[in-house]
This record gives C-alpha cells, sequence and structure tokens, in this order.
C-alpha cells in the first residue's frame, strides 16, 4: 500500500489519518505542538495545551453527521467518546411547546449525537490514532515545505512528500493538509512553483465571549441552541462530564459588546434571555473566555479545470473554515475525510485523477456546507448592522429562514430543521422532498410572529453599561 502523511494532528487530521490506515496505507501524522497528550478523559480540559488550535478552548459542536461517519469509519470511537464521559444530545427531545404532534418517526433514533469539549474530544481521539494500526504519531515536527518530483501532470508540480524543519525530507505518495485555520500550506505550494488555487476570503467580524459550567443538574433546554437575539447571538451546549458552556457573540465593530469581558456584565445580559437564564446555574470553571479574528475562507484547488498541484490534498479547515458559532466544523471537517479514504481507495494510484475527482467531490458533497455557512452568516451580519443602526431590517426568503419559521408549529418541518443543523442534509435538499417545499411554506403562514428572546438594542445598552 502507499505511504500517506498527514500535516496537523487535530480531530480531523487524526481521524483522516486512521480512516485512511484502515485501508492498509502506511500513515505518518506530523504536527507541530510538542506536548504530548494526557490521559483521555476530563483531566486533559485542564492539562493539555495547544498553542497552535486558537479555538481550542471554545465550544465545539460534534453533531450527528460526526457521529454517523464515526460510526461507519471508526466503530468504537462513539463508544471511547462517551467512555470519558462525552455527554449524548439527540435536539428531538427538545422540540418547542408549540409542536403538538410528539409521535416518534422512522429513523428518529439515528439523530442522537455526543458532546465533550475540545481537549476531551481530541484526546480520546489522539489515544485512539496511537494505538491504531497503521498511524505513527510525530509530536514537536513542524513542516516546512513541499517536496517535488517529476510532474504527471504537464506544468503542474507533483508533491512527493515534505520537508520538516530541521531538514529531514519525509516521503509520500500523498501529502494531506489538515494544520486547519493556520495552515501554511499557501506558501508551500507557491515555493512549489503551484499556481495560485482560487480564495474567497473575507474577516466577517464576529467575536465570540464564552463561560463554561459545571454542576450536579444539567440545563434543561428551553431555546434552540443558537438564538439570534437582536445585534448579538447566544450559543448554549451541553458538555462533557457533568459540563456546559455558554457563548454570547456579537460584531467586533461594537464596541459595548467589550464589556462582556466581565463575569457580571455577562450574567447580566444572560439573564435578560428567558429561555436561558437557568443556563447560569451552575458553577463557573472559567471565567469570559473572549475569541476574534476568525475568517472565513475557501480554496479551491483547481482552476480552470485544471489542478494547481498533484500529490496533495487540503481538508477540513485548511481547506475552507466558516464562522464556528454554527459548530459545523468539526462535523464538516470528518465528512471532508470520509471523501479522503474513498477517494484514496479508487484513484491513489493515479495522481492525475486523483486530483480532479478530489476538487469534484469536495464541490458536490462538502462545500454546499461552506457555502450555505457564509449566505447565513452574510444574512445575520446584515440584520445586526440594521438592529444597530435603526435601518428597516432586511427581508430574508433564504431556505434556512423559511426551515426555523415553520419548524415552530411542524414536527416535520422541525426534523428538517435539525437535519440542517446536524450537517445531515441541506436546505436545498430537503426542500427539494416531495411535498416538503408546500409543507414548509404551510407551516410558515401559520406560524405565530416570533416573541423577542431577549433584551433589544436599548435595554442591551443599559446592561452592559451597568
Amino acid at each position: 500500500m502507499s505511504r500517506i502523511v498527514v500535516c496537523g494532528g487535530s480531530l480531523v487530521g487524526l481521524s483522516a489519518a486512521m480512516m485512511l490506515a484502515v485501508d492498509g496505507h502506511e500513515v505518518i501524522v506530523l504536527e507541530a505542538d510538542p506536548d504530548g497528550v494526557p490521559r483521555a478523559g476530563a483531566e486533559a480540559w485542564g492539562a493539555w495545551r495547544r498553542k497552535g488550535v486558537a479555538q481550542f478552548y471554545q465550544p465545539h459542536g460534534l453533531f450527528t453527521r460526526f457521529r454517523r461517519v464515526c460510526d461507519a469509519e471508526l466503530p468504537g470511537l462513539t463508544g471511547r467518546l462517551q467512555a470519558a464521559g462525552c455527554y449524548a444530545v439527540d435536539y428531538l427531545q427538545s422540540m418547542p411547546p408549540s409542536i403538538l404532534d410528539r409521535s416518534p418517526r422512522a429513523g428518529d433514533e439515528d439523530t442522537w449525537s455526543v458532546t465533550g469539549r475540545r481537549p476531551v474530544v481530541e484526546s480520546v481521539v489522539a489515544a485512539a490514532a496511537v494505538e491504531h494500526r497503521g498511524v505513527e504519531v510525530r509530536r514537536g515536527v513542524r513542516v516546512a515545505g513541499l517536496c517535488t518530483g517529476p510532474s504527471v501532470v504537464s506544468g503542474v508540480p507533483h508533491i512527493v512528500g515534505v520537508r520538516t524543519e530541521d531538514g529531514a525530507q519525509v516521503a509520500a505518495d500523498l501529502v494531506v493538509d489538515a494544520m486547519g485555520r493556520r495552515t501554511a500550506s499557501g506558501g508551500w505550494l507557491s515555493a512549489a512553483g503551484a499556481r495560485e488555487p482560487a480564495m474567497e476570503e473575507r474577516d466577517r467580524g464576529f467575536v465570540y465571549y464564552t463561560r463554561y459550567f459545571t454542576g450536579p443538574n444539567r440545563p434543561q433546554r428551553r431555546g434552540p441552541a443558537l438564538q439570534p437575539v437582536g445585534t448579538f447571538s447566544l450559543l448554549t451546549l451541553d458538555s462533557d462530564n457533568d459540563t456546559w458552556s455558554v457563548t454570547l457573540f456579537g460584531l467586533t465593530g461594537d464596541a459595548p459588546l467589550k464589556s462582556l469581558r466581565d463575569p457580571d456584565v455577562f450574567s447580566r445580559v444572560v439573564s435578560a434571555c428567558p429561555m436561558f437564564a437557568h443556563w447560569l446555574e451552575g458553577t463557573p470553571i472559567t471565567g469570559v473566555l473572549a475569541m476574534a479574528g476568525i475568517l472565513d475562507r475557501y480554496r479551491r484547488f483547481a482552476v480552470e479545470g485544471q489542478p494547481v498541484v498533484t500529490g496533495f490534498a487540503a481538508v477540513g479547515d485548511a481547506w475552507a473554515c466558516t464562522n464556528p458559532s454554527a459548530g459545523r466544523g468539526l462535523s464538516v471537517g470528518i465528512l471532508h475525510a470520509q471523501v479522503l479514504r474513498q477517494l484514496a481507495r479508487e484513484h491513489l494510484d493515479d495522481p492525475a485523477e486523483f486530483a480532479v475527482e478530489w476538487d469534484a467531490r469536495t464541490e458536490r458533497d462538502v462545500a454546499p456546507f461552506v457555502r450555505n455557512q457564509i449566505a447565513a452568516d452574510t444574512a445575520r451580519i446584515a440584520e445586526m448592522d440594521a438592529i444597530r443602526y435603526g435601518r428597516p431590517l432586511p427581508r430574508s426568503d433564504s431556505l434556512m429562514a423559511k426551515l426555523v419559521l415553520g419548524a415552530g408549529t411542524d414536527p416535520d418541518v422541525f426534523r428538517a430543521l435539525m437535519e440542517t443543523v446536524m450537517c445531515t442534509a441541506l436546505p436545498q435538499d430537503v426542500f427539494a422532498r416531495p411535498g416538503m417545499a408546500d409543507r414548509i411554506e404551510r407551516a410558515c403562514a401559520e406560524a405565530p410572529p416570533p416573541r423577542p428572546a431577549g433584551p433589544d438594542r436599548a435595554r442591551l445598552l443599559a446592561l452592559l453599561a451597568g
């Protein structure tokens, strides 16, 4: 079988490595962060520092898509996550009270997912990778560039390995970039003579304020996990080992929101949101953790129908990354890793065909999730700006807006919405189902006007000012 080098030892990179090794490939994972992995479980939260992952201590979602891919490609991993204290969540159990029909539907039993804090989840996956036959994880090894060999497509560089900072070369039949948002592979590709990939990049200007809590009684879910509230949004997530998180996020240019760094101000604002105030009823285990400077970035490694490089594949956030508030990054990343495994089975012995198919299947199977998130971010920013400056709200006829509205009264529209949230279906695919578009339109027509989920702008400013 082939040798594959995976650059980056985070969740997606390690998951991809194990999937590829199942098929008999020799997989070497090169991770720049030198710290070893603590024993898998709750102690990873305080014992592990990952300087290369800016969002390591921010909330993460492991949605149904993540769990389904794990169960299909890496049997037993879900059980290991649960054994480490990760919590099983089924959002179908938290239908709004306005939905009267609670009878089960076929497939309901497969909608659940697991969730946990990033250090805990990653410690479990890292331990599994170390034990996995065919996977070698080398920590503290920083890749400095790519090695090239004879081209297999005229005028296109072909990658045959990597060069590390200490000058060593590691040969590979395929190099996988799994280094996430901070990947340096753009410079590597330029140095190798590759044509610039098509790229879209924009700082959406979101800033996140998160606090973690613990307690013997988890908060009961009374509202959606992600709730827009005027000029900010509220994200509440269950986590592992009797912990949970509350996140407020808004736009970086909205200066009054900086007061949310103060735990008292943070609590005042959350307490003003009736469906979510009880999420503060626990013992804080952190202060307010702030994060900003998150880019939306999308790269396509084929230009005008021709790959810019062969022998190379960027996966997950190293390929495309979006606003993390929707929590889809890990689910989309592991889906991308699953596509990588399928293509390695079919085309790894033909680098030219692999490059063409990698682009095509990425665009078909994975890119729509990214495109939809970028569209949702654009609409939400326009709404927040309109409220902030007192302008009329922009009219939204998007598929997601209709799904959200109709999900408040119709049980099957609610299920369809959860499919899109859990990354098991796209809104456009849901609408294409026979009779579903009409059902959603009827549900929207019957839905009562939405009630405010929290303070209006004037009240928010007063809460922030104390």
